[in-house]
């Protein structure tokens, strides 16, 4: 079979690789796969790579001991047999890997068993006999300089109480206490028990029909259906659809990724995107209190996003003529776990896309909009989160992430400016979703450039004498220095990356615009632990010179990192970032300030952002989308499109 360098590691694949690994002498029985993935081969050997070509499939692993807590990083080609590199993990510098499902676990049975722990229960009127239907909450500890952490694989934990095994523990949060409980020792290293505050005791079960009353009886049926089918191809990795084609791969870490993402013109394939990935993302809390103040958690890094992925149902998560991509990935001995219906790749309407009525011809034309959803889901705890990426018929590219789930609770306080009342005695701590994708351009070419875009308001003068011009200033970012932004809508500022080499018919710079959101960044204080960790989430753009080894915003091991890695150290040496291989990286997100509408299981909230083709066409590109043909046309209703 041929194999193409980006291919998707197979169940094969990973058990050869964890069979390589033993021969090498690597795993012992207290070995565990922190991550094992494809390690991609670089940029330019998979342009260069023809159909059949000679591929050298390698594999990185991050491997941890969990009686000792040692940890590499080991890189190995499965190709050739052999084992490229292993790195010794210090994690006092280079942080921890990611948290292991099987840790979360195991913290269950160490605060239960932990004196100091019980008594804190105690204290709040729960008896070893009620410990049963306590939820300690295992969560990513960070790295706030606590000494009794230092080089310690720690995880902070929080507690639930359930009424009943099936009532929802959230709605019945034990504050004011809080354990740091060390993985390998297996101990509660240290317990914070502060304030004793009410256990708020009013159930919210979603799932409860005597909860929720009676469903709806007035919601009538929408079916989505293409008789003829869809109109996209899928070719093992490979998709076409329209003139748009991409190959898709999953990451452990990232999940979801768009490789080779380009416009077919003609009989050429013009590049826009090589690698499209959601590369980090944070969850900062506001509470400052002594339980709460270390809450700020990087659900790629420390907690792996593609290892929570859901398997997605028909009818419930994707409408329509539906192909599902499953996902192989390895669990923490190392074989091949399979996800079935892990990525959903499907069509949709999306209403007008362009329409004119000419009062000289009489001529009346509309067309409509459509288009390609490839999605996946995944839970981290409380909070599940959907990441939409939308191809347009107009070459118009978006990403568009679903925040939903269940917001992270407390017992409230009257006195709190940090949390809000949801329902009665349950707060819900202020917060911050931050996502950063890592976006490697590639517009017509390898060598690209950036310009920011900003309206420009002229005063009156001698020029504009009526004070109505207005006009737009750009200035080209030469400098991984000067390439560090911030959002500002009231400026209208966007991001044009153009192609050096490649230019329209009118003599400019083929581009796409890059269109943020423009809302708040990290609101941590700049001198704080969260924002040296996080130092990406305090700006909307970073751009880098390309390098194969700079992945991720917040460093290769975020779990317990003491700060100040991946974008600040990518960008230090102020590298020329005009005319050259480029990496763009965007930030953007909400912050939430929890209504009691988000409770007990919130409305999805939409965070994203939008690529548009800014002179990558001569013209409209859709001109030949052809007329509906639908009986319906001309008799549509209310709705002008709908979300899968």
């Amino acid at each position: 079979m041929r194999t193409h360098p980006l291919q998707r590691l197979s169940a094969d694949e990973i058990r050869a690789a964890r069979a390589l690994f033993d021969d090498n002498g690597l795993v012992s029985a207290a070995t565990r796969f922190a991550l094992l993935g494809l390690e991609e081969p670089d940029k330019l050997a998979v342009l260069g790579h023809r159909d059949g070509d000679p591929v050298d499939r390698r594999v990185r692993a991050v491997l941890l001991d969990l009686e000792t807590g040692a940890a590499r990083t080991v890189i190995a080609s499965l190709t050739r047999g052999a084992v490229d590199s292993v790195e010794t993990i210090d994690p006092v510098t280079d942080g921890q890997p990611a948290i292991l499902l099987e840790e979360l676990i195991t913290v269950d049975e160490i605060v239960k068993a932990d004196a100091g722990w019980r008594a804190a229960m105690a204290r709040r009127g729960i008896t070893d006999a009620d410990l049963d239907l306590v939820r300690p909450c295992p969560l990513a500890a960070g790295n706030f300089g606590i000494p009794s952490e230092r080089g310690r694989r720690v995880l902070h934990v929080l507690s639930f109480r359930q009424n009943r095994p099936e009532d929802h523990a959230w709605a019945h949060p034990i504050d004011g206490v809080v354990a740091y409980v060390d993985l390998i020792e297996k101990k509660v290293i240290e317990l914070i028990d502060d304030v004793v505050l009410p256990i708020p005791e009013e159930e919210a079960n979603h799932d409860d029909p005597a909860y929720t009353g009676p469903p709806r009886t007035t919601l009538r049926p929408i079916e989505i259906t293409q008789p003829e089918g869809p109109s996209f191809t899928v070719d093992g990795d490979v998709v076409s659809w329209e003139n748009w084609t991409f190959r898709v791969g999953f990451d452990p870490r990232e999940g979801l990724v768009l490789h080779q993402l380009g416009w077919r013109d003609g009989d050429r394939v013009r590049p826009v995107i090589y690698r499209a990935s959601l590369a980090e993302m944070v969850v900062p809390y506001a509470d400052p209190s002594p339980v709460r103040f270390w809450q700020a958690y990087f659900d790629a890094g420390e907690y792996l996003l593609g290892q929570q992925v859901n398997s997605l149902e028909l009818g419930c998560d994707c409408l329509g003529e539906i192909h599902y991509f499953d996902a192989v990935l390895a669990d923490g001995d190392g074989a091949p776990r399979e996800v079935s219906n892990a990525i959903c790749l499907h069509e949709e309407d999306y209403g007008v896309l362009w329409k004119h009525t000419d009062i000289f011809t009489e001529s009346a034309e509309t067309r409509r909009q459509r288009r390609l959803v490839i999605s996946f889901f995944v839970t981290v705890g409380n909070y599940d989160y959907g990441f939409y990426w939308y191809l347009y018929l107009d070459g118009t590219i978006q990403l568009e992430v679903k925040a939903t789930g269940v917001v992270s609770t407390s017992s409230y306080r009257p006195d709190s400016s940090y949390a809000s009342e949801v329902a009665p005695g349950l707060g819900a701590p202020y917060h911050q979703h931050l996502y950063c994708v890592r976006l490697d351009m590639m517009v017509d070419g390898l060598d690209n450039a950036v310009d920011e875009l900003e309206v420009q308001p002229l005063p009156i003068g001698p020029a504009n004498p009526n004070g109505n011009a207005f006009t737009r200033r750009t200035t080209r970012l030469r400098t991984e220095a000067e390439a560090s932004r911030a959002a500002d809508p009231l400026a209208g500022r966007t991001w044009q990356i153009s192609s050096s080499d490649a230019t329209n018919r009118l003599g400019r710079p083929v581009a796409y615009e890059l269109r943020p959101e423009g809302k708040p960044m990290l609101l941590a204080d700049p001198a704080s632990a969260t924002a040296n960790r996080a130092a990406f989430a305090t700006k909307s753009l970073w751009v880098t010179r390309y390098d194969p080894a700079e992945r991720y915003p917040a460093g290769d091991l975020i779990n317990q990192h003491p700060g100040g890695a991946g974008l600040p150290q990518y960008v230090a040496a102020d590298r020329a970032i005009e005319d050259q291989d480029i990496v763009v990286w965007h930030t953007f997100g909400a912050v939430h300030f929890p209504r009691p509408e988000d409770w007990p299981v919130m409305p999805v909230e939409y965070s994203g952002f939008t690529l548009r083709p800014v002179g990558f066409f001569d013209r409209n590109p859709t001109l030949d989308v052809p007329a509906t043909t639908s009986a319906h046309c001309g008799h549509e209703g209310h709705g002008d499109h709908h979300h899968g």
